[in-house]
């Protein structure tokens, strides 16, 4: 057993020692001990999600609960590569710090910034500065290839968009947009790649829309998802189940539930 001092209030430093003493070969946890980066990396991506849930949700108690949880995934890794003798937490700080006040030049030096967008270019000039991205490859070959499909899409757009690969105006890209659909309509032999046209020209046509496509498609996968359940709901008041239902009657549980 590991001797720890127990405190009404904890702070960052405690965390550390706590993630310290669960890795610890002498008395800590097995479970802790057996975990590597790669072992615990969906980990990081179902915590970030449930962060972002409890926004949704509008829930500072839940973002409260789940924002410790992310953090313990950063301290995890870090404690991790302290032991491999790479760097530690102190280092992550550090760094994050650094990158702050440097890419806040109209914050802590001598530009200026009167609005968010003006802001915005100021953070993505030092980036780019700051890693040596000259060239639309390099801007482009940054984009994480692990980020949800439409995320990517949408970032890439945008990066290659400084380099005037845009469409003129919005209606240029719901006529691109109807004719992946018309492509589609004429069984292309190649379906996955029209579909995959279509879907990214569906994320061109939302952000010229001023629209997050991320966000669309999870608003809309919920509305439907509502609306699924809804007729469920209906169906099991008349004593029926929606698997037992023909075309017909699943039209008319979903139409009454279209206002």
């Amino acid at each position: 057993m590991i001797d720890f001092e127990q405190k009404q209030q904890y702070d960052m430093a405690d965390l550390v020692k706590i993630v310290a003493a669960l890795r610890n070969p002498d008395g800590g946890c097995p479970w802790d001990l057996k975990q590597t980066h790669h072992s615990i990396r969906q980990n990081m991506i179902e915590e970030t999600y449930e962060v972002v849930e409890a926004i949704d949700l509008n829930d500072p108690e839940l973002l409260r609960e789940e924002l410790g949880d992310v953090l313990l995934q950063v301290v995890f890794h870090s404690q991790m590569e302290k032991e491999a003798g790479r760097f530690d937490f102190d280092a992550v700080c550090d760094e994050i710090c650094k990158k702050l006040i440097y890419r806040h030049p109209h914050v802590f030096g001598d530009k200026t910034a009167a609005t968010a967008e003006t802001a915005l270019e100021n953070w993505e000039a030092m980036k780019n500065r700051e890693k040596g991205r000259d060239t639309a490859a390099d801007r482009l070959d940054s984009v994480p290839a692990s980020l949800p499909a439409l995320m990517r899409a949408a970032k890439t757009q945008k990066r290659a968009a400084a380099y005037g690969f845009r469409p003129e105006n919005t209606q240029q890209t719901l006529d691109r947009l109807e004719a992946c659909v018309k492509e589609l309509r004429n069984e292309p032999q190649n379906r996955a790649d029209a579909v995959g046209e279509m879907l990214f020209a569906a994320v061109s046509a939302a952000r010229a829309l001023d629209t997050e496509p991320e966000e669309a498609l999870c608003t809309a996968t919920k509305r439907f998802a509502e609306r699924v359940k809804s007729c469920e709901a209906l169906a099991a008041q008349d004593g029926k189940l929606l698997e037992q239902l023909d075309t017909e009657a699943l039209a008319s549980y979903w139409n009454s539930e279209k206002h």
